[in-house]
């Protein structure tokens, strides 16, 4: 149900591409190489089962978990406002 000049399916195929963009930009943030054995933060030895499980990793799951933690609260507000959306 598309509007204006937009063909009908417009709106489902800009859904479909956020989503896409959103995959490939969190597969582009995943670690690559040689994992570390010990964390690069904390200096505690990295399972080797999170090793196996997560080739490149080189934080502790403590760490990463806080660093991860920390990107999700960077204040930004996802939700916009009605003025935002209605542009």
């Amino acid at each position: 149900m598309a509007g204006g000049w937009a063909r009908d399916g417009a709106v489902q195929d800009q859904i479909d591409d956020t989503i896409s963009d959103a995959v490939s930009a969190a597969r582009a943030r995943m670690p690559v190489g040689e994992s570390e054995q010990w964390c690069v933060d904390c200096g505690e030895e990295i399972p080797e089962k999170r090793r196996a499980a997560l080739p490149g990793v080189k934080r502790c799951v403590q760490c990463q978990s806080g660093l991860d933690a920390s990107a999700r609260n960077s204040g930004i507000n996802r939700r916009g406002s009605k003025d935002s959306q209605l542009r």
